[in-house]
């Protein structure tokens, strides 16, 4: 790495990942020189509009959501979905059931706004997050390709412009989407751990009716599956929708129909649709890519980093690839800061931004193909979600399903579940789906038991207010549990108690009076013990002396449930 380079920081790709690293790099560490090389002008179109409450947190951090937040989105509070093994349509609620408060916008980042999420026309969006990271002090020039990816082995030094000019940088970040410059250009390869290949095709419309209006700009996303893929509804504002096809690459092709063909006859077949399009008018063009997942092998070297679709991509099911990428985005720019003040060990911030990435994608791929595998309306799809099912290893029983889904680890630092999703949500999901879901431990047994053999000490990071936190961990067959928040305060209980009813009596007195509890104390602990048994820290058996568990405080307050408000039209 040059002292002398001409920038600290090299981003190539200005969409919201190479924006996020942008603007945060400039925020935790100001004196920062930072370039941003976008080889478009915007604003563009750009496919993937729906976000999850995480990328909105990002937003926060950045200080730019007052920006995205006047832009006027539809204001995300869940989805309704028709997929499983019932025609019902069933609701995921980021409000854990609380009714949307229909207060003034412009909001503030606070309260309910801070679990819920938007759906944003991506020429707008990317465009406000390209600004910002500018008025911060990163020097952003569009209309500029990189032509050329110099390295010297795996050490990139310099990247050459289309007019031959050379930028150096100490750093340099790959935010140029699928294209992956710097991935290809290293000969970083691409790993498929799914073999789901999927093909999208989508347009606009002007005038679409939305399935539901929550106060005056709350909506769900609608996604709606048919014989052979499934639909997606989102409005991205008061006029403009997005709706998109996805369907097996393999049965586009058998089809021999053309991309606007096999588009207007999904959405000639899917009423709910039809019903939204009555005074709806089509934009001219439609548009098609490929959603094949992957993820890359290696995702950060001696000084460059990969974010973004450039690190890996997932199927667009759980509307998780910008939060992703936002997410990736905002590790990538800590790491960064932590790596120009010296305080932790260079190699072990790159290994815990590795793994907290390959974590990430690795769990929405999985999820992914098991949404896929458990949906019954694919009716002419019975071939490929078998071979899909075949080739991941994916078992079709609930109680197998669960093991399958937990192979990674359902203990999370953030709390316990998968791929974003909760424990109770998971449950909730593969009851939908199967008719042997499985069973709540912490319901069935009242005695649990530290099992901490063989475990050694690790250090894993937790990325927090622009620093990195060194957080003490122990680690056994590629899974971990920090003693931090909940999980610490759990190991500490049960180092004093076996029997449930005393630690759940610590757990009302103390944990939920603790600050990082939140809201939702008493329901955060019974999914961490839950996860803490299934990823084997903890064993539980049954005691007839001692009380089993009631858990209707925390299947109460699922995300998951069926549909109340008509929201698709029959």
């Amino acid at each position: 790495m040059s002292e002398n380079a001409d920038f600290d920081v090299a981003i190539i790709g200005g969409g919201p990942a190479g924006s996020t690293v942008g603007s945060l790099l400039r925020r935790y560490c100001p004196g920062l020189r930072v370039v941003l090389l976008e080889r478009e002008r915007f604003p563009r179109d750009h496919v993937g509009e729906s976000l999850l409450p995480v990328a909105c947190r990002v937003l926060h951090n950045m200080g730019c959501w007052d920006k995205v937040e006047a832009a006027g989105f539809p204001v995300k509070v869940g989805a309704t979905y028709r997929w499983g093994s019932t025609n019902d349509l069933w609701d995921f609620d980021f409000l854990a059931g609380q009714p949307y408060e229909d207060r003034p916008r412009p909001a503030e980042y606070a309260e309910q706004r801070t679990s819920t999420a938007y759906q944003v026309d991506r020429s707008v969006f990317d465009t406000i997050l390209l600004d910002h990271a500018a008025s911060l002090g990163v020097e952003v020039r569009q209309k500029t390709r990189v032509a050329e990816v110099l390295h010297d082995g795996s050490t990139v030094i310099g990247v050459r412009l289309e007019d031959d000019s050379v930028i150096g940088a100490r750093y340099y970040i790959d935010a140029s989407g699928h294209v992956g410059l710097l991935r290809r250009t290293l000969g970083v390869e691409i790993v498929e751990p799914s073999s789901l290949q999927n093909i999208a095709v989508w347009r606009y419309w002007q005038d679409a009716g939305w399935a539901v209006t929550i106060g005056a700009s709350g909506t769900r996303v609608q996604v709606l599956s048919i014989g052979w893929g499934w639909i997606w509804v989102i409005p991205i504002t008061p006029t403009r929708t997005s709706i998109g096809l996805v369907l097996p690459a393999e049965f586009y092709k058998r089809s021999g129909k053309r991309p606007a063909e096999i588009y207007d006859e999904a959405i000639s077949i899917e009423p709910n649709v039809r019903s939204l399009l009555k005074e709806a008018r089509p934009e001219r063009d439609i548009f098609t890519t490929k959603d094949w997942s992957f993820m890359a092998s290696q995702m950060a070297g001696e000084n460059w980093f990969l974010v973004g679709e450039s690190a890996g991509f997932a199927d667009p099911i759980l509307a998780a690839g910008i939060s992703m990428a936002m997410v990736g985005a905002q590790e990538a720019a800590i790491t960064i800061a932590e790596l120009d003040r010296g305080r932790h060990d260079s190699r072990w911030l790159k290994e815990e931004f590795e793994k907290s990435q390959a974590r990430r994608i690795k769990t929405h791929i999985k999820f992914a193909d098991y949404w896929y595998t458990s949906n019954a309306h694919f009716t002419d799809l019975i071939e490929f979600t078998g071979s899909l099912a075949s080739d991941s290893g994916m078992p079709f029983t609930g109680k197998s399903a669960w093991q399958w889904l937990g192979s990674g680890g359902f203990v999370q630092m953030g709390g316990a579940g998968v791929a974003g999703f909760t424990l109770a949500s998971t449950q909730w999901l593969v009851n939908a789906f199967h008719e042997s879901p499985p069973e709540w431990r912490v319901a069935r047994n009242n005695k649990f038991r530290l099992n901490l053999d063989g475990a050694s000490k690790v250090d894993v990071a937790i990325y927090h207010e622009g620093f990195v936190e060194r957080v003490p961990a122990l680690s056994r067959g590629g899974r971990s549990l920090p003693a931090r928040g909940v999980y610490r305060f759990l190991v500490q209980a049960l180092t004093q108690y076996s029997e449930l009813d005393r630690v759940m009596s610590l757990v009302r007195t103390d944990w939920c009076s603790h600050p990082g509890a939140g809201t939702h104390g008493l329901r955060q602990a019974i999914e961490a013990l839950e996860a803490m048994v299934n990823d084997g820290w903890v064993t539980a058996s049954y005691d007839p002396c001692h009380p089993l568990m009631d858990l209707e405080p925390l299947v109460g307050t699922a995300l998951f449930h069926k549909n109340t408000d008509n929201a698709a039209p029959s």
